[in-house]
């Protein structure tokens, strides 16, 4: 009886093991960056990446896929690059001629400041629409490409079936009312790194002074330098070539995702320049153009995805110290559908703003919907 039960603790105790094993090495191997899908599997789905060199040598990274159908091209969010659509792209390469561009600061595309404004990007995205894409294009562009993306809608209808605006920070991002929002804070500790020049990375930088620290700091209580500061650091000494992997937090939790967004140009651990949020921050990516105004001269057809309030703050897209923790509230989103004649709004995304990464198959099945009668 003795010799039985011995052998099942033990069987226990292997079984244990070996999912503690997987668990770690589920989240350390995780594809955090996008290289892994880059690597393993990018070509597997006939992508291939390329560039598109304007005539004063900027250069557009991009990666372009089969045609399998109308043209669609993707614009990323802040801080990622065209890689953030590694979720959807297996979907999207079925029957879409995919191309999925890094626009100016992100990825493998040129980095100057003097290229960080909308009319700069947009005219250049438009002119790789003429030049490569040779049609007109269907543009899904998320946060910042949304902004983008509704610019060359705008200027540029001829080169622009159709748009997507995928949770677009419409309003909350211009000089009066980006001050209390959760993202211009981060802005403004960019901002402060690079003015300051601290004899620090960035990596520290962000880890002491990011406003992301709030959403875990309750009740008086430092969660944010136990849960996420002091391991993440301890890590980092290790090497600091490269965004520490906290090893017993899974990709679920989004830690170490959020972690990863801090790779920058300046540190060396990733392509993000800092000094592109520089540009939100001090509003000269928007060169005097005023947002309603934008949105008033889009023609073409229009969907709007907008995301449901955040958990911790829901109904309200806003903190009880009434900083907005989204892109867009819902009189934001509202408005930016009354802007657009004939637009479509498609909200309650489950989603804290990167619906197509964290919604991959509601995101799909909208844009599909709404595109539909568009191709027929």
């Amino acid at each position: 009886m003795k010799t039985s039960m011995l052998k099942f603790v033990v069987i226990l105790l292997l079984i244990l093991i070996i999912l503690v094993v997987f668990y770690v090495l589920r989240n350390l191997n995780y594809d955090y960056s996008g290289e892994k899908f880059v690597k393993n599997g990018s070509l597997r789905l006939g992508l291939e990446e390329k560039q598109f060199h304007l005539k004063d040598g900027s250069v557009i990274n991009y990666a372009e896929g089969p045609d399998n159908g109308p043209d669609i091209v993707l614009l990323h969010g802040q801080m990622v690059d065209w890689k953030d659509y590694r979720t959807v792209l297996p979907e999207l390469v079925k029957s879409f001629h995919v191309f999925a561009l890094d626009y100016y600061g992100h990825g493998k595309s040129s980095k100057n400041p003097a290229l960080y404004n909308i009319d700069r990007i947009g005219s250049d995205i438009a002119l790789f629409l003429q030049e490569q894409v040779g049609s007109s294009a269907i543009i899904s562009g998320h946060s910042s490409g949304a902004l983008i993306a509704a610019y060359i809608a705008a200027k540029y209808p001829e080169n622009v079936k159709a748009v997507i605006l995928e949770d677009g920070p419409f309003f909350a991002t211009e000089q009066g009312r980006a001050e209390s929002t959760f993202s211009y804070k981060t802005f403004q500790s960019i901002h402060n790194y690079l003015s300051e020049k601290p004899n620090i990375t960035y990596f520290e930088h962000y880890l002491n002074n990011d406003p992301m620290r709030i959403l875990f700091n309750k009740d008086g209580k430092d969660n944010w330098s136990k849960i996420v500061a002091e391991p993440a650091m301890k890590r980092f000494r290790k090497d600091m070539t490269k965004i520490p992997i906290i090893w017993y937090y899974p990709p679920e939790l989004g830690v170490n995702t959020l972690l990863q967004l801090t790779a920058n140009l300046q540190d060396g651990t990733g392509d993000y320049d800092l000094r592109f949020a520089n540009a939100f921050y001090d509003f000269s990516f928007f060169n005097g153009i005023r947002q309603k105004e934008l949105l008033r001269q889009i023609s073409v057809p229009t969907c709007i995805f907008h995301v449901k309030p955040p958990k911790d703050t829901a109904p309200s897209y806003y903190t009880a110290e009434g900083v907005l923790i989204s892109a867009m509230d819902e009189k934001d989103a509202q408005l930016v559908k009354e802007l657009i004649h004939g637009s479509i709004l498609v909200e309650g995304f489950n989603s804290m703003h990167n619906i197509h990464v964290e919604q991959p198959k509601e995101y799909l099945k909208e844009l599909v919907e709404f595109l539909d009668p568009i191709e027929k």
